[in-house]
């Protein structure tokens, strides 16, 4: 059995979570995610009604064992989203790089001939605290990684002098330059 597919997902005060055959809804303070749940794996209330929700597969084939977890992870993902939130911060390194909020998206200077406006997807919400540390915010996991993906695609740190757009705590490996000949 998969040690994190049968683990029961908790649904939090203030979510409300709706089981319509294959399809997983929930809904909470901070918005409203669903999920279609693939044919052979089937997603039922735990014990207690509204209080967990129970992931099951019907035999230990591969393919349903390792749906079986994904599953799982998903749905509690989804309740974790609509009830707390997601969040990735960026930082920027670089003399005269910036961020700034326009509106509901950004204004990033990266050192370009050029500024660059993102506009932010629909559930995702910017924060900059300072000139050099983006917040990307949203109730989607997946759509809080990837737009913070997008954003470090613009600009990512480069390895002579670490300039770029980087994830909070990412290391970037740090080469030696040229060095002249004697």
């Amino acid at each position: 059995m998969s040690r994190i597919g049968k683990q029961p997902v908790a649904i939090p005060a203030g979510v409300t979570v709706t089981l319509e055959g294959q399809r997983f809804a929930a809904k909470g303070p901070k918005g409203e995610l669903e999920l279609q749940v693939r044919a052979p794996i089937a997603v039922g209330w735990g014990a207690e009604e509204g209080k967990t929700v129970v992931v099951t597969r019907p035999d230990d084939q591969t393919e349903n064992r390792a749906l079986h977890g994904l599953t799982r992870s998903l749905v509690a993902n989804i309740v974790e989203g609509v009830s707390q939130g997601f969040s990735k911060t960026l930082e920027i390194v670089g003399v005269g790089y910036r961020a700034r909020v326009q509106g509901s998206g950004l204004r990033l200077s990266l050192g370009f001939s050029h500024t660059i406006e993102f506009p932010a997807p629909k559930g995702i919400s910017f924060e900059v605290p300072n000139q050099t540390t983006i917040v990307v915010r949203g109730a989607d996991k997946q759509q809080v990684g990837h737009t913070a993906a997008v954003i470090r695609a613009f600009r990512p740190p480069e390895p002579y002098k670490g300039k770029g757009v980087r994830y909070k705590g990412e290391y970037v490996r740090r080469k030696a330059g040229k060095t002249a000949a004697s």
